[in-house]
């Protein structure tokens, strides 16, 4: 046997064992042993009936992605699938942890299933841009239903083992901590009863009640159009499982293997195979190791109960960690409290939450007019003002309220954390944790490290971050940091194009056809056009559209027209203020310009930022910009991130038509040399600082 299989047989029962940490991913190793395991139980008269358990901490938890793209090597998923259905004794899969992918799709092809009650099953191969390649499209089906099918495979989502018995994906659940036990005696069972080789495949009742009903199909495709925008691989898995609702089982297999192929060969699945490794290697600092020792956070203080302070605070709740929230006024912090409850209320009338659970949070946080009710605190999160000279006369303060070794983070969003953590005696423990709005919501958080902050504070907020469910990405301190530095280009580039002749609508179209939620004029309409521009000294257009009352949706009017429902429709006088402008600053017009044209106008710029952003080592990684990218500002996964995007493009492509924005519009789109020189070595931009 290999190293990663063990065979043993009780009464008549084999049982081969497989043991591949961390995870038993169905590489060449574990199929080799499942292999050899079973045709050593299949020689074997003695062996009635097989049981194919997994040790370590779950079932197999799926292919071995990293084989993806390397020349096959053999036996294949699909052999060790065959091998297992086409046994003449019956094959019991022993599920614990989690059977994903690849993993369920294997005990779909054993003729039983038991799980302990922990278990969890799925098939999570959208995520990653693809479908389930070994069947799992066509025997889910089988089991379950159509309808529980599509919803199921095209959203990735787990089962737990009660539902999964429920449903028929499981014959039998063990007693917790006793699998092997119970699946061997299950087993026997089946061999008492002479119980028959049950083969998913086999099964027809579930798929043959829709066989010519297309409207299924239409119904799921129309109700989940929004959500699949830009994705290929749910319209595949949709494709599949109508061919197993209207084909033979082999045609509806080789059915599934073509739609496999086009996936996996496609841009769009290999920038989420992409995105999935980028998120976590974000968590990997060169000069800070994994043992570097931590911190232990177990009280939270957060100051400012407004929208971010409260969504913050909301992180640390949800965690069971206990937080103190501070306001300077009462009825302002009546309000972060109140805001606080009605979101958890709001989820548990969702389901999502037991009412138990609303006030289990709730009573881990205490209210305070003062900043000295945070000296006990292990960490304190600053959330006010975006005012340098308040964030430091705050700091200065929490310096002679805070106890030794606390750490002392700033929310800011551009603000310099050098010069913040210059008004304290401990800079070491100063730090930046960026979340972005809605802070209980969105799952970036900038952990910023300044010059002299102490390495085991950066790996207790890396850490940290993972416990309050965030995905970390460290930046280096410059203004605005990695994603709104990012970004910041493509608002400015909108504003300038907006005055050149293409209408607020086309722009906007094309930045939502490219696959980001909203254009940035509707986006600014949305958060409010005297939100943000409230800060500007100089005329803008936003301005001069704030001066006639025109402040966005909340008030019927911004770049739109919007009717009693918010629909959206172009404005006359926007569009008159955009043109009264232009014509005041004597701006040459250019014209209607293809969405290409404009999308390249937009976000060239953005691709030319994150590689000055790497060039400076504000980001380590091109991938950590892409996460930021795509966290941050929902920066559509399919496209991988701008980096990963410039890299499908062409970095030359970019290169040369930044040098023509140049000779039109001055210095501020001149390409960054990072760029130009991996653009003239043929190098990939996302591939920076990768190991």
């Amino acid at each position: 046997m290999t190293n990663v299989a063990t065979v043993t047989v009780e009464n008549g029962i084999g049982i081969l064992s497989i043991d591949s940490p961390p995870v038993n991913a169905l590489g060449i190793a574990v199929r080799r042993g499942i292999d050899e395991g079973f045709k050593q139980l299949a020689a074997d008269n003695a062996v009635k009936a097989i049981v194919l358990i997994c040790g370590g901490r779950t079932f197999f938890a799926g292919a071995d992605i990293t084989e993806f793209g390397k020349p096959p090597q053999s036996p294949g998923l699909h052999d060790v699938c065959k091998l297992i259905e086409d046994s003449a004794k019956p094959v019991v899969a022993a599920i614990h942890g989690t059977a994903l992918g690849g993993g369920l799709e294997l005990a779909l092809n054993c003729h039983y299933r038991v799980a302990a009650p922990s278990a969890k099953v799925g098939l999570p191969e959208v995520a990653l841009g693809l479908l389930p390649g070994a069947g799992g499209t066509q025997r889910l089906p089988r089991l379950v239903g159509v309808e529980r099918a599509l919803d199921l495979i095209t959203s990735g989502r787990q089962m737990n083992a009660k539902d999964a018995l429920e449903t028929g994906v499981l014959d039998a659940l063990t007693e917790e901590g006793q699998l092997r036990r119970d699946a061997i005696a299950f087993t026997q069972q089946v061999v008492v009863d002479n119980k028959p080789l049950k083969r998913v495949r086999d099964r027809d009742e579930k798929v043959a009640a829709y066989r010519g009903n297309t409207q299924v199909f239409a119904d799921f495709r129309k109700s989940n159009a929004r959500a699949f925008r830009g994705y290929k691989a749910p319209e595949n898995i949709i494709k599949c499982i109508e061919a197993a609702v209207e084909l033979p089982f082999d045609a509806g297999m080789k059915r599934e293997r073509e739609l496999f192929l086009e996936l996996v060969t496609s841009t769009e699945s290999a920038a989420q195979r992409y995105a999935f490794f980028a998120e976590r290697e974000t968590a990997k600092i060169p000069d800070v190791p994994a043992d570097t020792p931590t911190l232990p956070i177990k009280s939270v203080g957060v100051i400012g109960a407004g929208t971010m302070g409260g969504g913050i605070a909301m992180n640390f709740l949800n965690a069971g960690i206990p937080v103190t929230l501070v306001e300077v006024r009462q009825e302002a912090l009546d309000r972060g409290l109140s805001v606080i409850r009605r979101n958890y209320e709001s989820t548990a009338k969702k389901g999502r939450i037991t009412q138990a659970d609303v006030e289990k949070r709730m009573g881990l946080l205490t209210p305070a007019l003062d900043l000295a009710a945070l000296k006990d605190a292990d960490l304190i999160i600053e959330a006010v003002f975006e005012s340098m000279p308040i964030k430091k006369e705050i700091f200065a303060k929490l310096d002679g309220i805070a106890k030794p070794g606390a750490l002392l983070a700033s929310n800011t969003s551009y603000l310099n954390i050098d010069e913040i953590a210059s008004a304290t005696t401990r800079p070491e423990h100063v730090l930046g944790l960026h979340f972005f709005s809605p802070a209980n919501v969105m799952r970036l958080l900038e952990v910023v490290r300044g010059e002299k902050t102490d390495r085991s504070v950066i790996a207790t907020g890396m850490k940290l971050a993972k416990t309050i469910g965030k995905v970390p990405v460290l930046s280096r301190v410059c203004h605005g940091f990695i994603a709104n530095r990012l970004m910041n280009p493509r608002g400015r580039e909108a504003n300038a194009l907006v005055l050149r002749g293409p209408t607020p609508q086309q722009i906007d179209t094309a930045i939502y056809n490219y696959g980001f939620a909203m254009g940035p004029f509707q986006m600014g309409d949305l958060v409010g056009l005297d939100v943000i521009g409230r800060d500007s000294t100089e005329r803008t257009v936003r301005g001069d559209l704030v001066a006639l009352g025109r402040l966005g949706q909340k008030q019927g009017g911004g770049f739109y027209d919007y009717d009693e429902n918010r629909n959206a429709t172009p404005s006359p006088v926007a569009a008159q203020v955009i043109a009264d402008f232009a014509r005041d600053h004597q701006i040459q017009q250019i014209g209607v310009l293809s969405e290409e044209e404009i999308v390249a106008r937009l976000l060239y710029p953005v691709v030319n930022e994150g590689a000055k952003i790497l060039e400076e080592g504000i980001a380590l990684r091109g991938s950590d910009v892409d996460v930021a990218a795509m966290m941050g500002y929902n920066w559509p996964v399919y496209t991988g991130g701008p980096m990963f995007w410039a890299d499908t493009v062409g970095l030359d492509k970019i290169v040369a038509k930044l040098r023509a924005f140049e000779a039109e519009g001055g210095e501020a789109f001149a390409p960054a040399p990072l760029l130009v020189k991996l653009a003239a070595e043929g190098k990939r931009l996302s591939q920076v600082g990768a190991k």
